[in-house]
């Protein structure tokens, strides 16, 4: 895994065989998710892979009503809103996803600082039926 290339296309691949993956500088430590191939932090490039546990806690959500046409075709609308959030995963670096397992209906019941786990959604990502990177309440993880 040390000599995959740190990109977005191999991000995605991981993805697919359900890793959650970041990049880590071996200069400063710095964490992130998504991968990036340059330290903000250091401006080092000596980055690795590192695979993440895949829990935190939900730090902030939204509710989208206006889809963008992926979504659409997947039947959410004004009507039917999907949820997307921000969560700290354990590793404490911070990562935007959908956020599945909830009621949009109901935003009520959706926590900050809930806990999550990471949830892989297949052949959703359009026509390309790629995979999305998701999380959930972690007492509904299987």
């Amino acid at each position: 895994m040390q000599h995959t290339p740190i990109n977005d296309f191999h991000f995605e691949r991981f993805l697919t065989e359900e890793q959650l993956m970041g990049s880590k500088c071996a200069k400063c430590e710095q964490l992130y998710v998504p991968p990036r191939s340059i330290c903000t932090s250091c401006h080092g490039t000596e980055l690795e892979w590192i695979q993440l546990k895949g829990t935190g806690k939900l730090a902030a959500f939204t509710l989208i009503y206006v889809a963008p046409p992926a979504m659409v075709s997947q039947g959410y609308d004004r009507n039917h809103p999907y949820c997307t959030g921000v969560v700290e995963l354990d590793e404490k670096e911070r990562v935007v996803a959908r956020i599945e397992g909830i009621d949009p209906g109901k935003p009520e019941e959706i926590k900050v600082g809930m806990p999550v786990a990471v949830a892989f959604l297949h052949g959703v990502e359009g026509d390309a039926g790629g995979t999305c990177l998701a999380f959930k309440p972690a007492c509904l993880k299987e």
